[in-house]
């Protein structure tokens, strides 16, 4: 007759493969303090470790860890790429962080709470989130 479909139902679960995979690569120096920045846009949640200098240690995202389509921009998503980084951070050895937070979308606070599970102290956290003071012109109304 035909092939049989298969239709899996995820719900919102990691892919356990990218996270071993993601965990197995880490940097190799020791560090103590570093700088946490995250983006958290509507559609997605990006979080970066870097040291003092602004050196790039660490990083994972959402859609890194399997979520895909509106799933990626969740507070679940940004809890597991927090619990990622914060094991990764873990495993370089830092103790503490400041983190620069960027974005308007669901994942900002969750992210960093994940993190901070994961026994790292958050020194300051700092919101850059770029607010427009005037904006762009308006359209011109529509002459009929």
């Amino acid at each position: 007759m035909g092939k049989k479909r298969i239709i899996k139902k995820e719900g919102q679960s990691v892919d356990q493969g990218l996270v071993s995979r993601a965990l197995s690569r880490t940097a190799k120096k020791k560090h103590v303090e570093g700088i946490l920045y995250v983006q958290s846009t509507y559609n997605n949640t990006k979080l970066l470790l870097a040291d003092k200098a602004g050196n790039a240690l660490v990083w994972s995202s959402s859609g890194s860890l399997g979520f895909k389509g509106a799933k990626k921009g969740t507070p679940f998503a940004a809890a597991k790429v927090g619990e990622l980084v914060g094991e990764k951070a873990g495993m370089i050895g830092i103790k503490s962080v400041d983190v620069v937070v960027k974005g308007v979308g669901a994942g900002r606070e969750s992210s960093i709470r994940a993190v901070n599970s994961k026994g790292i102290d958050i020194a300051m956290i700092k919101d850059v989130t770029p607010v427009p003071h005037n904006g762009p012109k308006p359209k011109k109304p529509r002459r009929i």
